[in-house]
């Protein structure tokens, strides 16, 4: 984080004063204003610089090639982080020297080895860049979740308070595990984190066993979402339970403690009243409130992110719906079957283009298409031709907007630099030249040669810009000047699939987990789907 001369704190503006009245030695003298735990992490076209800054002082921050002589400044920090990209990709394997250094206090003072750090970097393999992606992606969920109930944050920017979000905290369930897995932090961290989510979600006001779309952190009540959307989000629950039951066998053999978070997260599955929101009809609605009712009465038609919804309707052993359900009510719309041609590519389900692409992302983070088909259509060969609609459409550009192409192409729901918060739905008035990076990354699973040619360009030709504390902003627009290209925001259901289809596309491990669950199979087999194995 850059800053001026104005951001200074009181503390930094008084050591500046006494480091002029009384020299350098006085500054060496005061540990306290080191940049405690310095430390340097190299990657292929940045590195990152993190400290502790317990008390907020400004840092200048040096750079050099050979670590003897020319550091040359290259920002102010007071923060405890700082990312320098280089701005182009490395071809060879190097060292960056860097010297983190109180304000105030020269660069080639005696003492200035305490503040330095030695940083290799390396090119990256994809691999490289996609454990990179999946490392800061996770953070989201850990570093930046609630600290009380571990749930997500809904956004970076919120202006509404401390909100966290029952959708994109079950997705950051799944980012934990993975997590985990690949020794991002431990796994006694992650259950830590998961079994703090549990405990709110045990204790917070329900809905007929659906929690509400957002809670507020700080008094653990309901924050409504709009006017008459102040109760039970079904969708939302769908989108949480999916991770819980992730959670819940990977934590099914564990340890004594484990096992019973286990058993509670099936407590909790047990007593959603998923029939409940059919209002008796054929049917699942979206929203019950105790104060409205139905009165939103938005019945959850596909093809869309809500499929998972239905499936675990149907899976339910407690309050399942019938197949009746699933056919009248998610089936039956103007917009499930296509059955055209894009681009030569054709779709057999979803509205002009595939829509925004989360619908390929949100219901298949734990269900795996691999396999997985029904009387419409093979539905892994469904979502990648939704993929490669869009990257179709990218290179097209029919609108002739500045920068798509092969490699930066993603319509999808995300922040956006003109309109807040949009679709970018390719083929309408919304789709207005912002990419947005969850799309093309989280479908890794699907076109990996186009997604990752899409995370190289991200990272190599607009990580400057574009790359932060916690990956890749929600959204950019290139058409724009400089300055407001960049939405500087990140949100829980963009994060989640980013961290969560790039460790599917890995190991399978979410996949795996999620399909372990019995009931899902049950669920599957009474709507009509058909699996390749038993397991996938």
């Amino acid at each position: 984080m850059g800053v001026n001369s104005n951001t200074m704190n009181k503390k930094t503006i008084l050591l500046s004063v006494l480091i002029l009245i009384f020299g350098n030695s006085f500054a060496e003298k005061v540990n306290y204003v080191l940049p405690n735990k310095l430390k340097g992490t190299g990657y292929s076209g940045h590195t990152e610089l993190t400290w502790e800054n317990r008390v907020g002082f400004v840092y200048d921050i040096y750079r050099s090639d050979d670590g003897n002589s020319n550091f040359s400044k290259i920002a102010e920090s007071n923060s405890d982080n700082y990312l320098d990209f280089f701005g182009k990709q490395l071809l060879n394997d190097q060292t960056f020297y860097y010297r983190v250094m109180p304000k105030g206090l020269p660069v080639d003072s005696k003492s200035a080895l305490k503040f330095q750090v030695s940083v290799p970097v390396r090119p990256a393999t994809d691999s490289d860049l996609l454990d990179m992606t999946q490392r800061y992606t996770t953070r989201y969920f850990y570093d930046f979740a609630d600290p009380a109930t571990g749930l997500a944050r809904e956004r970076s920017n919120d202006a509404n308070g401390n909100i966290v979000t029952i959708g994109g905290s079950g997705f950051g369930i799944m980012a934990l595990i993975a997590g985990a897995e690949r020794k991002y932090f431990s796994r006694n961290d992650a259950f830590k984190t998961i079994h703090k989510i549990v405990s709110f979600l045990e204790k917070t006001e329900r809905f007929h066993g659906a929690w509400a779309h957002w809670y507020d952190a700080n008094t653990g009540k309901v924050f409504s979402f709009s006017q008459f959307d102040d109760g039970g989000d079904l969708v939302e629950t769908a989108f949480m339970m999916e991770g819980l039951l992730t959670a819940r066998e990977y934590f099914r053999n564990g340890n004594g403690d484990e096992q019973a978070l286990a058993k509670r997260i099936t407590q909790l599955w047990e007593t959603v009243e998923w029939n409940w929101y059919t209002q008796g009809k054929n049917a699942l609605y979206w929203h019950w409130s105790k104060n409205y009712g139905f009165k939103l009465n938005h019945r959850i038609t596909g093809f869309d992110e809500t499929l998972i919804t239905y499936i675990l309707a149907a899976s339910s052993p407690t309050y399942p719906i019938e197949r009746s359900v699933y056919e009248n009510g998610y089936t039956k719309s103007s917009y499930y079957v296509n059955g055209k041609k894009y681009f030569g590519i054709k779709l057999d389900l979803g509205m002009e283009y595939g829509g925004p692409l989360f619908f390929t992302h949100y219901s298949f983070l734990g269900l795996n298409p691999t396999g997985l088909s029904d009387k419409y259509t093979n539905y892994f060969e469904r979502n990648k031709a939704h993929a490669l609609i869009q990257v179709a459409y990218a290179i097209k550009n029919p609108k002739k907007h500045v920068g798509y192409g092969e490699n930066c192409w993603g319509f999808t729901s995300s922040d956006d630099p003109i309109a807040g918060y949009t679709s970018h739905q390719p083929g309408t008035d919304e789709e207005n030249g912002t990419i947005s990076p969850t799309a093309a990354i989280s479908s890794v699973v699907y076109t990996p040669k186009e997604s990752i040619a899409a995370l190289r360009y991200f990272y190599h030709d607009k990580g400057k810009i574009l790359f932060g504390k916690y990956g890749f902003y929600d959204a950019f627009n290139a058409g724009l000047v400089d300055g407001q290209q960049v939405v500087h925001s990140y949100l829980a259901i963009d994060q989640g699939p980013i961290a969560v289809m790039i460790e599917n596309y890995r190991s399978g491990l979410l996949w795996k987990l999620f399909m372990s669950n019995p009931e899902i199979h049950t669920g599957l087999q009474k709507l009509g789907f058909k699996q390749l194995t038993a397991n996938s």
